[in-house]
């Protein structure tokens, strides 16, 4: 008898665990579902590189030259911003810590919020300071806090972008100053965009149209956003503007409509009233086309998984953020399936690591696949806690 259930043991642990459900129509990974085709009218014609993406899936709406690797300007940000909030997700910093001003952070020219050396802000009002304002000494203080240098900071910027599968991104600074070996591309920006929106936090501070900084202070410093459309576009609440006289005027830009979050990138725009007009008509465009399908909401229960000699005999998975998927207006969703496929666990396992794929389908053909992490951090149990797990495991 215990030979046979050691064997079952040991099949169910190599097995995948799949589950199957209906979802939503969705074409080709990477490609809309009857999309216009190339050569069709240009949704951004006077931008050098431009892009349109829905924000759930990953789904490309609209590109044009999209992989050319140009400057960012301070688009450079978005990647700042996502390296705070992980740093945030993982308690190494919190929105009440002081940070303190260095005087290389305080001599950042351009964009800025006029930190003085040795000033103290919060964190919290750091990120305001670089969402609405584009501080570029903000910027270089968030990165001294969390690396202890810029130069440190720069090697994380550039090991994240590795890690995002970006092809055509180098970051030689954090806030996107002027300098050599420093660029990135339209899909590029789209894709870390893209990341940093799985923080929903960050709309906070990025929709922001207006606040203070040393509000109670004897010199309050009154922060516009430099993105407009957050006041003037109806569901625009980020994300990060650019320019400079080499980049031009830039623009990662993000709209949400009942159940639909796309994001536009436009990079070498002539002046702000053409960038705003060209990313206005992408949004437009995705919202009069396409509609999303959630699959998982953020918070819903999506599986279980054994841990093979865990401290934790399984992990539960809660879906961190919005799983859908982008089909057009009128799209039948019949025929449209999901399954969830895990890979056999076996502890230690570390929070984030990969542990598996969301895959969509319609009939057999694939449609799209979503990266599942691991929700926790699962340390090898003990020999008296797993003889205890044995026996109870034999008498059920």
């Amino acid at each position: 008898m215990i030979s046979k259930w050691k064997k079952l043991l040991a099949m169910s642990l190599t097995a995948i665990f799949v589950l199957t459900a209906p979802a939503a129509a969705l074409a080709k990974e990477g490609t809309a579902p009857n999309a216009a085709p190339a050569g069709a009218a240009d949704l951004a014609p006077s931008a050098r590189s431009a892009i349109l993406m829905d924000a759930d899936s990953g789904t490309i709406i609209y590109e044009k030259n999209s992989h050319a690797a140009l400057p960012p300007a301070s688009i450079t940000k978005v990647m700042t911003m996502l390296l705070i909030m992980e740093s945030l997700d993982e308690g190494r910093i919190k929105l009440t810590d002081k940070v303190s001003t260095s005087d290389y952070a305080a001599s950042m020219g351009g964009s800025q919020i006029f930190l003085e050396p040795g000033e103290q802000m919060s964190v919290d009002e750091m990120l305001k300071g670089i969402a609405l304002a584009s501080g570029n000494d903000a910027s270089v203080a968030m990165a001294e806090k969390i690396a202890g240098t810029e130069a440190a900071f720069v090697d994380m910027m550039n090991k994240r972008a590795a890690e995002l599968g970006l092809k055509n991104t180098h970051f030689n600074n954090c806030n996107g100053l002027p300098a050599t070996d420093h660029y990135s591309s339209a899909h590029d920006i789209a894709v870390m965009s893209r990341e940093l929106l799985k923080h929903s936090e960050i709309t906070k501070y990025t929709g922001l149209y207006q606040d203070y900084l040393r509000k109670s202070s004897e010199k309050p410093f009154w922060l516009v956003n430099t993105n407009k459309l957050v006041r003037f576009y109806t569901g625009a609440d980020g994300l990060k503007t650019g320019f400079t006289s080499e980049a031009k005027f830039c623009l990662t830009a993000t709209a949400r409509r009942d159940n639909l979050r796309v994001i536009a990138v436009v990079m070498g725009e002539p002046n702000t009233k053409t960038r705003n007009a060209e990313v206005s008509q992408m949004f437009d465009y995705s919202f009069a086309q396409y509609m999303n399908h959630t699959i998982f909401q953020k918070g819903d229960a999506m599986g279980v998984v054994p841990v093979e000699k865990g401290v934790l005999p399984e992990l539960k998975l809660t879906a961190k953020h919005s799983y859908s998927v982008l089909l057009k207006k009128g799209s039948s969703v019949k025929d449209i399936r999901y399954q969830l496929q895990l890979n056999p666990l076996k502890a230690p396992v570390t929070i984030n690591e990969p542990i598996g794929k969301l895959i969509v389908f319609q009939g057999d053909q694939v449609l799209t696949e979503f990266a599942v992490d691991s929700p926790a951090t699962v340390e090898r149990a003990g020999w008296w806690t797993l003889f205890k797990r044995s026996c109870g495991s034999l008498f059920k």
